[in-house]
């Protein structure tokens, strides 16, 4: 009985580490409220008598929560997921709910710097979110961070897509009170949820006598359900989008089919418990008896061991030279575990925190001026590029981590590579729409999505890999820094200051520009920094091929020991 009992709790770990994988992506896909200021920036403009520039610094203050990230990496080092998700949901509550009550009219405009606070406490509640989900699911999935980062990055794509098109189909009038009601309350309601099943659980190791639900080619099936489930939701999304104006019982039909979908995914720990039902009522070998006993080290363990020998080894000597002779400091190389001072006295961090600027910066230029872009070109509802945006991000995070894993393991495709291939599009995007084309700003908004998308994608696990999992959640929220430095620089000063420049005052205090002239140096000169980004990621794709071709060794070895195992 003891050995059976020990081969059933395996995979009721797995089972149980899956259904916080679930629940994770609910979070991811409630946790873009940050992108949907576009939604109701208007009204606050029109409310408040805002100038651009004044605008554009409220959508500033908003991102400038994310540098209180550092806090939520902090806290991850230091409290369970459970806690850090609790604060970050209260927090997003407070700060959506009081922009609710100022844009709904329940209560008078707020002086302008009290709104500052409060669209920076619903810009800060996301980080908490997104480092409990990101570093909890990336230290339960060691071997598969591309495909995770993809998938849950993917759903933060399509969250703004999902709360847009559910507003519209649950609300027969949706106005932006309703939409802010929503990012105040359905996060909380998730979140509560996610404290329940989502938490690191320690890594399980099966053989092929026992479970299959830790070998990585079936790891990776699983992971392809959720690319799936993600497709079908984006591809719903897409189609709700473009086929025009609909009825509230078709609305209503659409709604709940969308919520459906995004249930599907607890198949996947439904089916991993079931597998360990119907494999623990099988008869088993006594793995206790001596004559069957597995060795204690396997021979991948056995190298690893080697491996560790050999580092206390190295360690050691550089000890003895150090009391023997001059002070010699050991320093870890790229691709282990850094700390975050070791991290930033690297010239690979920031020429990785330099790039990342370069794209996410000029990507939340677009996002958050998206409605005074429209308005300026003669669109007088802009929530289908918001939504075309937020879709095509989703391609573009889903597909980036997909294949830049898939490149990982077959050649050792260094991941900085897609970045560097995502800028150039990128700049091509922004051309277009300064040259103010029919249509550019459909397929502006197309690309700047997907490039945006691979952006955060791909720089996740590039992270993690390069600095390693030990201080990753601090490290992490280090480079979305990048959010509000970027903001601040591309919207904050650039939109705003060269908008303003070509606008004329309006009789309410505010101003407004119409005209392809508006934006267009704007986007030329994100277009030139998206360039100078793209040398920083080729440069930084030459300085890391070693670190990936070790990874690529590893991956191999251990595909190879799997097959003889089997």
């Amino acid at each position: 009985m003891g050995s059976l009992h020990l081969l059933s709790a395996r995979p009721s770990t797995a089972a149980l580490k899956w259904l916080g994988f679930v629940t994770a992506v609910w979070v991811q896909a409630i946790s873009g409220n940050n992108y949907t200021f576009s939604n109701y920036s208007d009204a606050l403009k029109s409310l408040m008598a805002l100038t651009q520039l004044q605008l554009n610094n409220l959508s500033v203050a908003k991102d400038v929560g994310k540098a209180f990230g550092i806090l939520a990496g902090l806290a991850s080092d230091r409290l369970p997921t459970p806690v850090i998700l609790l604060i970050g949901s209260v927090e997003g509550l407070i700060g959506y709910g009081v922009q609710w009550l100022v844009v709904s009219r329940r209560i008078q405009p707020l002086p302008y710097w009290q709104m500052c606070i409060f669209l920076c406490m619903g810009g800060n509640s996301t980080t908490w979110m997104n480092t409990a989900v990101l570093v909890t699911c990336i230290r339960n999935f060691r071997h598969n961070r591309g495909p995770v980062s993809g998938i849950l990055k993917g759903f933060v794509g399509l969250s703004t897509a999902i709360f847009t098109d559910l507003s519209a189909s649950l609300f027969p009038d949706p106005s932006p009170s309703t939409f802010l009601l929503m990012l105040s309350v359905v996060p909380l309601a998730v979140c509560l949820s996610a404290v329940i099943f989502l938490r690191e659980l320690p890594p399980t190791t099966s053989s092929s006598s026992t479970s299959t639900v830790e070998d990585p080619e079936e790891e990776a099936s699983y992971f392809g359900v959720f690319n799936a489930v993600a497709v079908a939701v984006a591809l719903y999304l897409l189609a709700f989008d473009v086929s025009g104006p609909h009825g509230p019982v078709f609305s209503k039909i659409f709604a709940a089919v969308l919520l459906i979908l995004l249930a599907s995914p607890i198949s996947v720990p439904v089916y991993s418990f079931l597998k360990t039902v119907q494999f623990s009522g099988k008869p088993v070998l006594d793995v206790e008896r001596p004559e069957i006993a597995e060795p204690l080290l396997s021979s991948h363990q056995e190298s690893t061991v080697a491996v560790e020998k050999e580092v206390a080894v190295e360690k050691k000597a550089v000890v003895t030279a150090a009391e023997e002779g001059p002070a010699v400091t050991w320093r870890p190389v790229i691709g282990e575990d850094h700390t975050i001072m070791e991290a930033v006295t690297t010239v690979d961090f920031w020429i990785m925190f330099v790039s990342f600027l370069c794209g996410v910066g000029t990507g939340l230029a677009v996002m958050n001026n998206m409605g005074q872009m429209g308005l300026a070109l003669g669109y007088s509802d802009v929530s289908m590029f918001v939504s075309l945006m937020s879709i095509w991000g989703f391609f573009g995070r889903i597909g980036s981590g997909t294949i830049s894993e898939y490149f990982l393991k077959k050649a050792g495709t260094p991941r900085p590579l897609w970045n560097a291939a995502s800028q150039v599009l990128m700049a091509v995007g922004y051309i277009l729409m300064a040259l103010a084309l029919p249509g550019s700003l459909y397929i502006g908004s197309v690309v700047v999505g997907i490039c945006y998308g691979v952006r955060l994608a791909v720089t996740v696990p590039t992270a993690s890999e390069l600095f390693g999992l030990k201080y990753y959640g601090l490290i992490y929220n280090i480079l979305i820094l990048n959010l509000p430095l970027g903001s601040f620089l591309f919207s904050g000063l650039l939109a705003g200051l060269l908008y303003d420049a070509q606008a004329t005052q309006t009789p309410s205090g505010g101003n407004t520009c119409v005209g392809a002239h508006c934006y267009r140096l704007v986007f030329v000169v994100m277009a030139m920094a998206c360039v100078v980004g793209f040398g920083l990621d080729v440069l930084l794709a030459v300085r890391t091929k070693r670190v990936y071709a070790k990874i690529y060794a590893s991956k191999k070895l251990k595909k190879q020991e799997t097959s003889n195992g089997q």
